[in-house]
């Protein structure tokens, strides 16, 4: 397998995971809903002014920011699969 390959399946693996779990909180109760998106929007945010676009990340920091971009993607999602749309 191809290294464009292995990067396909593992954005479409991501794709899935993250378009069920949206799917899963839209549905859960929406007391646990707002707690998730409560802690959701709390983790978007680099602490200490990380999230400074013209800032170069180190390898360190890397992963940090993957994770952040995930969350806010999957808050976005999460939101959409609650007013109707699926899109991701």
């Amino acid at each position: 397998m191809s290294i464009e390959q292995t990067v396909a399946a593992l954005e479409g693996r991501l794709l899935a995971h993250r378009k069920l779990l949206a799917r899963l909180l839209a549905g859960s109760p929406e007391d646990s809903r707002a707690a998730i998106a409560d802690w959701l929007a709390g983790q978007e945010v680099m602490p200490d002014g990380q999230e400074d676009p013209g800032a170069v990340p180190g390898e360190g920091l890397a992963v940090e920011l993957a994770l952040s971009d995930e969350l806010r993607r999957i808050s976005r999602l999460c939101e959409g699969v609650q007013g109707g749309s699926a899109a991701g």
